[in-house]
Order: C-alpha cells, then sequence, then structure tokens
C-alpha cells in the first residue's frame, strides 16, 4: 500500500497492510542521522525509516531584525525566550493587563502567514504519503507566555473576561492563519496537526471543568474549521490528560499524538480499551526513557509490546511519544523501532 492509503485507513479504523508510521524528526536528530546511517538527504532518511507522513509548513514574515544577546527565539506574539532550542519566555507582556490592554496589544495581522512554495510542496508528495499541514496553533502556550502561568490560572478566576478575551485574540489569528494555508493548499493535505501540551508527568496542567469553560470552546473552532476543508485534524498534546480526552473526541477531534506512556493516566491498555475506537492515537513508543535511554534490544521488545496492545481494529499509528525525536537519541534505536514495525506491526490479509 501507499503509505496515504495506509494512514487513511487507520484513520477509518480499518487494518492496512501494516500499522502506519509518523516520525517527527528535529533538525539536528536528522543531521546526525544522515552522517551516521551515510544518507543523501531527509528524503532518504524518512524512506529508509518507513515514514508514512509527509509535512508542509507555512512561514511567518517579520521584520529582520537581531535578536538581544540571550534571545533564541521570539513567538509571533512578541514574546523573547531564552534556553535550548525554542527556549523559555524571558518576560510575560501582557502580566499586568486589564481589558482594555488586552485589546489595544499589537496582535499580528495573519497576512504575515506566507503559504509560498507549499502548494508545490504538498502536490510532490501527495499521491504517495498523508500529508500533514496547518499552523500549529499553540494557543495554551501562547497564553501563558503573554500571562505567565500561574497568573493565567489565577485571571480563569478572578477576571475570566480577560481570559476570554486573550484566548479569541490568539484563536482568531490561528484560525485566519490556517484559512489563509487551506485556501492555498487544503486539497492536498490529509491532515491538520495542531499543538497544545495539556499534561505533565501527573496529571492535567487544568482539570475538565476549566479545560471545558476555557479552552475546549477554541479548539472546536480549529477542529471544525479542518473539517470545513475536508482535513482530519489531529492534537499533539504532551504528559498526562487521560480526563480530557473524552471532551475531545466530543468535540470531535479524530486523532491524539504522543501519548506518553510514562506519564500518570496514560496506560496503554486502558486507553485502547476506553477510547481506541473513538479516536485515532499517534505515538505511544515511548521517547523520554525506552528510546533515550534504551538499547537497540530494549526498544524492539517495548515496540512490539506496544504494536501488541495498540494495533488491533486500526486507529494506530506507530511512532515515538514526542513531537521531535531529539539529537540525544540514539540513531539505531529509531532504526530499530521501525524496523521492529516493519517486521511485527503487519495485519494479517483474508
Amino acid at each position: 500500500m501507499r503509505g496515504r492509503d495506509r494512514v487513511l485507513a487507520a484513520f477509518r479504523f480499518e487494518e492496512p497492510d501494516r500499522v502506519p508510521m509518523w516520525h517527527g524528526l528535529s533538525q539536528r536528530f536528522i543531521a546526525k542521522a544522515l552522517r551516521e546511517l551515510g544518507l543523501p538527504d531527509e528524503e532518504a532518511l524518512r524512506r529508509r525509516l518507513g515514514d508514512d507522513f509527509r509535512r508542509v509548513f507555512a512561514r511567518y514574515d517579520t521584520p529582520s531584525r537581531r535578536f538581544p544577546e540571550g534571545v533564541v527565539s521570539r513567538t509571533i506574539f512578541g514574546v523573547d525566550r531564552t534556553g535550548y532550542e525554542y527556549g523559555q519566555p524571558l518576560s510575560h507582556p501582557l502580566a499586568q493587563a486589564g481589558l482594555k490592554e488586552i485589546h489595544d496589544y499589537a496582535w499580528p495581522d495573519p497576512a504575515c502567514v506566507n503559504v509560498c512554495g507549499i502548494r508545490e510542496a504538498a502536490s510532490a508528495w501527495h499521491e504517495e504519503f498523508a500529508i500533514l499541514g496547518g499552523d500549529w496553533s499553540p494557543f495554551w502556550h501562547d497564553a501563558i507566555d503573554l500571562l505567565g502561568m500561574e497568573n493565567l490560572y489565577v485571571k480563569m478566576y478572578e477576571e475570566p473576561a480577560l481570559v476570554d478575551a486573550l484566548l479569541t485574540h490568539l484563536v482568531d489569528f490561528y484560525e485566519a492563519s490556517n484559512r489563509r494555508i487551506f485556501e492555498e493548499a487544503g486539497d492536498l493535505m490529509d491532515i491538520f496537526f495542531i499543538g497544545n501540551d495539556l499534561g505533565s508527568q501527573t496529571g492535567p496542567l487544568l482539570g475538565p471543568k476549566l479545560f471545558e469553560r476555557f479552552l475546549l470552546p477554541h479548539f472546536r473552532r480549529l477542529i471544525r474549521l479542518g473539517h470545513d476543508y475536508g482535513l482530519k485534524v489531529q492534537l499533539h498534546c504532551c504528559g498526562g490528560f487521560e480526563p480530557l480526552i473524552p471532551l475531545l473526541i466530543g468535540a470531535e477531534l479524530d486523532a491524539l499524538h504522543a501519548i506518553q506512556p510514562c506519564c500518570r493516566g496514560m496506560e496503554l491498555r486502558a486507553l485502547k480499551e476506553k477510547y481506541g475506537r473513538r479516536i485515532v492515537f499517534n505515538g505511544a513508543i515511548d521517547s523520554q526513557h525506552v528510546l533515550i535511554e534504551g538499547t537497540p534490544q530494549s526498544v524492539r521488545a517495548r515496540t512490539r509490546e506496544v504494536l501488541e496492545i495498540m494495533m488491533p481494529g486500526g486507529g494506530y499509528v506507530a511512532g515515538a511519544s514526542h513531537d521531535w525525536v531529539l539529537e540525544e537519541t540514539p540513531v539505531e534505536n529509531v532504526v530499530a523501532m521501525a524496523d521492529t514495525v516493519f517486521e511485527h506491526g503487519r495485519y494479517l490479509r483474508t
């Protein structure tokens, strides 16, 4: 089967020839893997690993300026960040804002979303692979960056109208940015892929009541947008967020990534039994310990265990339990994971 057909079958809860795979590879991991495996480019690496997806990106056109010393990135909403990779916020620009300051903030113009090239990229892969697209739309993270996490929680109780206004401005931008992307190439995409981490190692970052009151309406907006363009919608979400899964299913979300089995409430067999016919699971092969700390032998053993639990009845995409396979992950462990899916992730054909 073609990768695209394999993925779409899994999303229909059918059993294709084998379990499909997606590998979210960081650029640093890609560079390391190309050196170690002697492969010429990223496409060759993805084919070696059996990746059934390809992802297309728009970019933000923002004024070119040098960051201050210590700043590694700046969000589209003006938050400077420092530290490893994407970093952590240096400040929270709206921490002291009232409702008027929220409305008057310099919200970005969605016209900054540059869609040049995404149609050509999607067209090149569309027949063979499932295409992931859309703006990542991390509105929950952006709200935390702008207000500060504890401050945001307090304002949910003391100034709920302010939180509503903030989230609405954020999602207004993401809805418009995604419309630009989908108008350009939505007919060549299969899955609208968004990301918001709602869980910690020990449980959700906010309970079902607060989630339903403040965040779920905005998830519904984005899910509805994807469905309006004929796309499946997949949410990346780290951590232990099992109590929120029924609400996301009720909002008609199609798939969840990355399913961290080492977090509270994310025991794979229970997730499969409770939700395995209602939402697609993508990931679940532990990258926190197994892929980073294990050996090829232990990775193969754990991958087989995950397949045994997750693959029956379709609705499963194999991969690491994180949106990025990070540079510190041994290349041989990722190869062992992929090869085990090739060998043991095959469905019996009648």
